[in-house]
């Protein structure tokens, strides 16, 4: 068994204590492995110990590899950012929160030792989350066009409203005047989307959450759609100049921009370890069940 440990930085010794308690759980079970290249630098910045395992930097180099499964070490900003790497590759993802949230990174650092000998034991499920698709009229993201959170639309440059025509299937289902617009998928759900007064949708459910950014009509409220729908955008505003994001990436366009988002042709997998499940992570993360008051 081979696995890819992907992280993006690590800031102090404390962070290196957890990568190292997992390098050598990692080892220890008989696990080989491999690091990405700049978490592999941040590495070595305190210790020399990692060295001699083996890095990788590209698409290319980890589809070659294939590894059975992908660690991260962070939050959940590192994943969304290790999905743009392994694209469409079979690998699933186990996140280890080293932030502060963590809906996707669910492994506390806490138990990294136990979380190691229920992967080498395969004690865990493989779960699908999908992927939106973006298309456009005019170049856009497109190394990476895929969003495993979400897609958004935002004002840029004015503290005016901006317009936003929404279209699903091609028939209009309202021009949104707000500050943005946030297109997500069952997992993006509760992220940016729930800031906003968004529903929190199960991971395997097959829709997509449209939730306008402070809109300025009261009745416009988010809605959910099923995900074989294409949802088509062009937007206008004082300002011809305009914030889209997919996942953390961003670019400026303009009103010449006809966006069409759709439900991408792949999934991501994710490990999900035996004892832990969605409502579980709502409890934990939301604080959902605890009152204290009681």
């Amino acid at each position: 068994m081979k696995v890819f440990v992907y992280g993006l930085q690590v800031k102090d010794e404390e962070e290196y204590s957890y990568a190292k308690v997992l390098i050598e759980a990692l080892i220890q079970e008989g696990i080989g492995i491999l690091l990405y290249y700049q978490f592999a630098n941040e590495l070595r910045k305190y210790s020399d110990e990692f060295v001699d395992i083996a890095t990788v930097a590209r698409y290319e180099e980890i589809k070659k590899a294939l590894p059975e499964a992908t660690i991260t070490l962070g939050g959940d900003g590192t994943i969304l950012k290790v999905v743009t790497l392994i694209r469409d590759l079979p690998i699933p993802i186990l996140g280890i929160n080293l932030g502060r949230l963590g809906f996707l990174a669910s492994v506390e650092k806490k138990i990294i030792k136990k979380a190691v000998r229920q992967f080498s034991a395969k004690e865990f499920t493989i779960l699908e989350r999908s992927m939106l698709e973006l298309s456009s009229n005019k170049t856009l993201f497109t190394s990476f066009p895929y969003a495993l959170n979400d897609f958004t639309l935002n004002r840029r440059d004015t503290s005016s409203m901006i317009t936003i025509h929404t279209f699903v299937d091609d028939v209009l289902l309202n021009s949104y005047w707000a500050d943005g617009i946030i297109i997500s998928t069952p997992t993006g759900s509760t992220g940016y989307s729930l800031s906003c007064g968004g529903p929190i949708l199960f991971p395997d459910s097959h829709n997509f959450v449209i939730t306008p950014v402070a809109p300025h009509n009261l009745n416009v409220r988010p809605i959910v759609l099923p995900d074989n729908k294409r949802i088509s955008i062009k937007v206008e505003g004082r300002t011809n100049s305009f914030m889209c994001t997919l996942d953390s990436r961003y670019e400026t366009i303009t009103s010449e921009y006809q966006i069409d988002i759709r439900k991408a042709p792949f999934n991501m997998k994710f490990v999900q370890l035996k004892g832990r499940h969605f409502m579980k992570t709502m409890n934990e993360k939301l604080l959902w069940g605890f009152d204290k008051r009681n």
